[in-house]
């Protein structure tokens, strides 16, 4: 991937390849009953992906919220 296509993604609002790499790992963690990291994780790409690649944060912000239900107050 050059430089060029990597800019028109972001511009485009197309997920990355890197983007689902990360989000089935995040997946994989959930499979492994390891929720609280996953979400953490999620978070903090959330938080990177702001304002930079809004199709990206998408992703992570639904993953966040559709998975946040099996992490325990207890867990935190």
């Amino acid at each position: 991937m050059t430089s060029e296509t990597a800019t028109s993604d972001v511009q485009t609002g197309s997920p990355t390849p890197l983007v689902d790499v990360l989000l089935s790992s995040l997946e994989a963690l959930m499979a492994a009953d390891q929720a609280e990291t996953a979400c953490r994780l999620a978070g903090k790409a959330c938080a990177a992906l702001r304002g930079r690649d809004q199709a990206g944060w998408r992703r992570f912000n639904a993953f966040l919220h559709r998975t946040a239900k099996y992490v325990s107050i207890e867990d935190a």
